[in-house]
């Protein structure tokens, strides 16, 4: 949970690039943010997370509801909020026009979460998992496309509905062939990538 002692509580949700599937707690992008940003001056508590690895934008979603509605759910707000969610939804082949539904409830819901200021939530772009050792055999340059035809949805959500969109998909196939910045599942990135993540992220806090 949030550490009581610092003023701005954070929130993070996704999939496995938010919970930082196959890397230590500290490798995970918005851990890895969030000290960035104390070490600069914001009194910014490491985030809360709502994640798990193989959710779609509707798992997500209903994860989220579940969570709000047990006993003792998760009903507070939060001063940052982040979404990093979709390739799950890619992966499985699932139409854009559901994504761009689903999507845009989880913006609305991640606003909630802010208090209702849009300015307070970021999204982050889809990796390219096409660019991963666990990818060899695969059509690369499909999952690209798929990959940017998904992005360009998010990308159009949020500037409708006024949120910041953060573009790592760039980051993430430069390092295809470095395996330092791969997990050991040969999937998923290690800390040294999401770090790049992180830095990305840092001016919309400025």
């Amino acid at each position: 949970m949030t550490n009581p002692l610092h003023r701005f509580p954070f929130l993070s949700l996704g999939d496995s690039y938010t919970i930082g599937e196959s890397v230590l707690e500290n490798d995970r992008w918005s851990v890895q943010l969030a000290g960035m940003l104390r070490k600069s001056g914001l009194d910014i508590a490491d985030p809360d997370i709502i994640a798990r690895t193989g959710w779609t934008t509707d798992e997500l979603q209903a994860a989220i509801r579940a969570s709000e509605s047990t006993p003792g759910g998760n009903t507070k707000k939060y001063d940052y909020v982040s979404l990093l969610i979709g390739v799950n939804n890619q992966y499985r082949g699932q139409a854009t026009d559901k994504y761009r539904t689903e999507f845009q409830q989880l913006l609305q819901t991640a606003t909630d979460f802010a208090n209702g200021k849009a300015d307070r939530v970021f999204v982050l772009s889809i990796p390219d998992w096409g660019r991963s050792a666990f990818a060899k055999g695969r059509d690369k340059e499909k999952i690209s496309r798929e990959i940017d035809t998904f992005n360009a949805v998010a990308q159009e959500e949020c500037k409708k509905a006024g949120i910041i969109f953060v573009d790592i998909t760039p980051l993430t196939r430069s390092a295809e062939g470095d395996a330092s910045q791969f997990a050991d599942d040969d999937l998923h990135y290690a800390g040294k990538q999401m770090k790049q993540w992180a830095d990305k992220a840092l001016p919309f806090f400025r």
